[in-house]
């Protein structure tokens, strides 16, 4: 069972990442054009073929963990980023280069180091309104500045901003899709669930149109979980490393994984 959870877990993290590609892929045809806005993304056949990739994705990654162990299914998840960048590489007529393939190790080791040393969580994650209301708007405060200091830099800083603030709305809806799953919520969460998400996706494209493909997903895949891990402990009293073991890996991980994003904002070329 563990393998099968490890291959489902592989399997999944090959569709995110052809979904990915794809959809950046046509976010920056689109850039070319002047039409950056989600809507117009929505009437592209092959954007739309990378949303379902994507869900593909998501649904296999699942599937894994009903077969195997969270410490098993995780750093597969994060291996996405190293299937992205070939693939996206290829859609742009070019081939990576090795200083881009170990820049994205780099970051996938990284963010498994960060992964598996959160202890897992104990007992149903319980989440009252107010807490839920101060969720939102944390998650919309830190999105916002994100957003903002965007504008204010150049082509690689603003694809990793922009990814980031997508990731941190997506970490914000995971959190609450978790309470919905498996805590106890209030009615409205089912309504204010959806509205994160499709500012975040709109977001993401915005990173995408940029052109810098391995910044923004390495960033959309550090801040997505890192937001995540942030809201469990902050609002659902969930366990966070300890010790000095815990906290030196902690280090270890993040400065890895911030090293290897850096890296990829120096390799990874904008296109033609």
């Amino acid at each position: 069972m563990t393998v099968l959870a490890a291959a489902l877990a592989l399997l999944g993290s090959l569709f995110f990442a052809l979904g990915a590609a794809v959809q950046q892929f046509e976010a920056v045809r689109a850039a070319e054009r002047g039409r950056t806005g989600l809507l117009s993304l929505a009437g592209r056949p092959r954007w739309l073929f990378g949303g379902v990739s994507i869900a593909v994705g998501g649904g296999l990654h699942i599937v894994a963990l009903a077969f195997g162990p969270l410490t098993v299914v995780q750093p597969m998840g994060v291996a996405s980023l190293l299937f992205a960048l070939p693939i996206a590489a290829a859609l742009h007529g070019r081939r990576p280069s090795r200083a881009e393939l170990a820049a994205a190790g780099a970051v996938a080791a990284g963010l498994a180091g960060l992964v598996l040393i959160v202890p897992p969580a104990t007992g149903s994650p319980d989440l009252s309104g107010p807490a839920a209301v101060a969720l939102l708007a944390i998650a919309g405060a830190v999105a916002l500045a994100l957003w903002g200091g965007a504008r204010l830099t150049g082509p690689a800083p603003r694809a990793a901003l922009l990814a980031m603030a997508a990731g941190v709305l997506y970490g914000a809806t995971a959190t609450l899709t978790r309470v919905l799953l498996d805590g106890s919520w209030e009615w409205w969460f089912w309504l204010v669930m959806p509205l994160p998400a499709l500012v975040a996706l709109a977001v993401l494209q915005r990173a995408y149109a940029i052109g810098r493909f391995g910044v923004a997903f390495a960033a959309l895949q550090l801040a997505d979980p890192l937001t995540a891990i942030a809201f469990g402990a902050l609002l659902l009293d969930e366990p966070l490393p300890t010790g000095p073991t815990g906290v030196l890996t902690a280090i270890a991980a993040g400065a890895l994984t911030c090293a290897g994003t850096f890296a990829l904002a120096r390799t990874t070329p904008l296109p033609r």
